[in-house]
């Protein structure tokens, strides 16, 4: 009897991906060291499959960041709940007038500073004293799972930070339940993420906007 037998082989399909995977890992890490490297360019910290994460592709990225620069206006606040890829954007046009903060889960991006914040959906109100309730001009928020339970407390938070405006992204499938807990509305926009997702995804908003 061969012992290899009981050894689950990968299909030839399946191997190509990981090793294009292995291959794309080996190349960030090569910019990572050379010269230039942004540390804000979405990719530069890795998605970590295992937290659901799946970051937008630049375009979408590009988008939101500038819909929520348009929402929040002149010397506006922004906040960005478990939506790194869209405040890495946000970075990325230094010296506009706004400022921004990311609340995350994953520590790795604690490289970012004074403007991250440690968030853990379970806890919605568990933030630092200096979130002071309703101090930002727009929230932006992708909760990491679709699910009721996810999207109610993720809301919370919402409401506790924003001033008014809401851009939410999550699945398709929670457009009725987005609507109940934040009153928001699906956009024609359709976020796309640099990996595609078995899911539909989708924008949501409670003001005009412009992915309309």
């Amino acid at each position: 009897m061969d012992d290899d037998d009981d050894i689950p082989q990968l299909s030839s399909h399946t191997l190509a991906a990981l090793q294009e995977f292995y291959l794309e890992q080996q190349q960030r890490e090569g910019m990572k060291t050379s010269q230039g490297f942004n540390q804000y360019s979405i990719g530069s910290i890795e998605e970590n499959w295992q937290l659901s994460q799946f970051w937008y592709s630049d375009e979408t990225a590009s988008c939101l960041a500038k819909e929520a620069v348009l929402a929040a206006g002149k010397g506006g606040r922004i906040a960005c709940i478990s939506a790194p890829s869209v405040y890495q954007k946000l970075k990325e046009q230094d010296g506009e007038d706004f400022s921004v903060c990311i609340l995350e889960y994953d520590r790795r991006f604690s490289v970012y500073g004074e403007e991250f914040i440690f968030y853990d959906y379970n806890h919605p109100l568990d933030l630092p004293g200096n979130l002071l309730p309703h101090s930002f001009d727009i929230v932006i928020a992708d909760p990491p799972y679709l699910s009721e339970e996810c999207l109610q407390k993720t809301a919370e938070t919402i409401k506790y930070l924003t001033k008014g405006k809401i851009l939410l992204c999550t699945g398709a499938v929670m457009e009725e339940e987005a609507a109940k807990q934040l009153g928001v509305k699906m956009c024609k926009f359709i976020p796309k993420h640099s990996r595609n997702l078995a899911n539909e995804f989708r924008c949501y908003v409670n003001y005009a906007s412009g992915l309309d």
